[in-house]
């Protein structure tokens, strides 16, 4: 099967996330498939983007929607079939677009064969493919670990008379990495897939493979003050440091052996998520020595923080400790609120100009950006009633939580459709999560007619990107502090571009440094509202600017 060729493509390529139950349903039932995908590629390319990235569409019970897998190596027929998934290929090829699936190597569904033979005796020959463990002698779980969707990490096992864990739901047990055989099983799963053609891969949870395998407790670390985007203050999974549980000193060996099988196959790559007590720091260790992952992310973009500090100093601390590394910036994917939701203030959804300035700001980071679906339309978080609640986590952290549905609503296309054009035929059954009302002045067939749209503002920024290599290739520095202004400049083979953003709602004023004072302001971003006088650059609120030589 022909690729779009390209290597090193996914260095500063642009990644757009598609959650395929909520793309587009080609059949009626309610629940976006691969044919749907498939229908939808030009509207991708049409974007700018160089990738997508397909959250899980394997095999799957479907008690977190997919992250369950109960069987690696096919697709579930509410999405299609694997010839859906060749066509889909086929096409996103001939349009020039990579394609990146979601690959969840942590855990299974407690309805694969491997576990449902792991779980029969202590002796058959999967005994160990999963992580079992003894009762303490009082028949507490062995140790204080704890899930993130809630409670214990353990679940007791009545067939073993044994705990096995679990870092999502009691359906999701972990895989014992320790085990050379579950490794290698999970590499020829990967290799499955390559075989078929894809570019490469989002790896859930990347640095949860390992475990501490003395099964010690995490040491306490209290209710978290403040706002830390990785942590919700409800959830006393956040009330420990994660020592033992997850980002264990052997997930090293095994990404290289992964990586090592990606090298083996042209132009692919792997993009790791990373949930870890320091962030950054992991990153940095997992996408060092061009022998591990090729890029990763964690979840500072992710957070309500969206000041010119917070994005000086997260910036700043990663170009200290992975100045060799590739990071991924996303604003929005489908495990957080929508940033024109978390962003705002006072309003119900954030200025336009902030979600404009947002976007600018992360076509020009050093990295890869990765767009959700929907952002690039400034689709703001759904409403959803409990009794419309589909995600477990929602569930069960209600009220103050309501989990991930908000973000994962059925993409808006045509505004004058009942479900707003999710389904290509005539649906007799309603979507699987409601359509937002909210989205109906925000469609796509709306915005596609209409210059000044959003939509188009990420069509021009992401085309203007691909002819500036600074932005795509170049170093970051982060140029002096200032209240309300974050600013940086990228080089690149001799050549310089200044990236200048008023994180404020209230004008600014900055002064250009000398030594890029021959600079001017580029135009062709979108941005264009910045007045250039003498040494000062006059920024409005959310306004922003690109400086660079003629």
């Amino acid at each position: 099967m022909a690729k779009a060729t390209n290597n090193n493509w996914w260095r500063g390529g642009v990644i757009y996330q598609i959650y395929p139950r909520s793309y587009a349903d080609s059949n009626g039932d309610g629940v976006g498939d691969l044919a749907g995908i498939t229908a939808k590629l030009d509207y991708v390319a049409d974007l700018g983007a160089d990738g997508i990235w397909l959250s899980p569409f394997f095999k799957s019970p479907m008690k977190d929607f997919g992250y369950d897998v109960s069987d690696y190596c096919d697709v579930d027929p509410m999405f299609g079939t694997l010839d859906d998934f060749k066509q889909l290929v086929e096409r996103a090829h001939a349009l020039g677009l990579k394609v990146m699936i979601d690959q969840v190597l942590s855990h299974s569904s407690d309805q694969h064969p491997w576990f449902v033979e792991s779980r029969s005796s202590l002796n058959n020959p999967k005994a160990d493919w999963y992580i079992w463990a003894d009762a303490k002698p009082d028949g507490n779980p062995p140790n204080n670990w704890l899930s993130i969707f809630g409670g214990s990490a353990w679940q007791w096992d009545t067939r073993r008379c044994q705990y096995y864990m679990h870092n999502f739901l009691t359906s999701q047990p972990d895989l014992n990495f320790h085990n050379p055989e579950v490794q290698k099983a999970l590499l020829s799963t990967v290799k499955f897939w390559l075989d078929l053609g894809v570019d490469g891969y989002r790896l859930d949870t990347a640095n949860f493979y390992f475990h501490d395998a003395q099964l010690r407790d995490n040491p306490a670390r209290g209710r978290p003050d403040g706002e830390d985007p990785a942590v919700n203050a409800v959830n006393p999974y956040g009330w420990q440091w994660h020592q033992h549980d997850k980002s264990q000193p052997e997930n090293l060996a095994f990404l290289r052996e992964l990586r090592a099988l990606l090298d083996a196959y042209p132009d692919t790559t792997m993009v790791g998520e990373i949930g870890d007590d320091d962030g950054l720091a992991r990153v940095a260790e997992y996408t060092s020595g061009g022998d591990k992952l090729h890029m990763a992310y964690c979840f500072d973009l992710l957070g309500t923080a969206h000041s010119a500090a917070h994005f000086r100093g997260f910036v700043k601390r990663f170009e200290e400790v992975a100045p060799g590394g590739w990071p991924c910036w996303a604003l929005s994917n489908h495990d957080v609120v929508r940033v024109a939701t978390r962003w705002a203030s006072t309003a119900a959804v954030a200025a336009p100009e902030l979600l404009r300035l947002g976007a600018a700001l992360q076509m020009s980071l050093r990295g890869s950006p990765c767009i959700y679906q929907g952002d690039e339309l400034g689709l703001p978080e759904a409403d959803i009633a409990f009794e419309d609640l589909q995600d477990p986590y929602g569930i069960t952290m209600w009220p103050e939580f309501k989990g991930r549905d908000g973000c994962r609503t059925p993409m808006p296309w045509l505004a004058d459709a009942a479900d707003l054009g999710f389904s290509s035929s005539p649906a007799p059954e309603k979507p699987w999560l409601p359509v937002a009302t909210t989205h109906r002045e925000l469609t796509a067939e709306a915005q596609i007619q209409d210059p000044a749209s959003l939509l188009h503002f990420y069509r021009n920024l992401l085309r203007w990107r691909k002819t500036q290599p600074c932005l795509v290739s170049g170093t970051l520095e982060v140029l002096d502090a200032h209240p309300q202004v974050f600013a940086y400049v990228r080089r690149h083979e001799g050549h310089s571009m200044v990236c200048v953003f008023n994180f404020s709602p209230e004008p600014a004023q900055w002064v250009v440094p000398v030594a890029f004072a021959a600079m001017h302001t580029v135009t062709g971003s979108g941005l264009g509202d910045a007045v250039r006088q003498g040494a000062v650059l006059q920024l409005p609120a959310w306004g922003g600017a690109f400086l660079g030589h003629a």
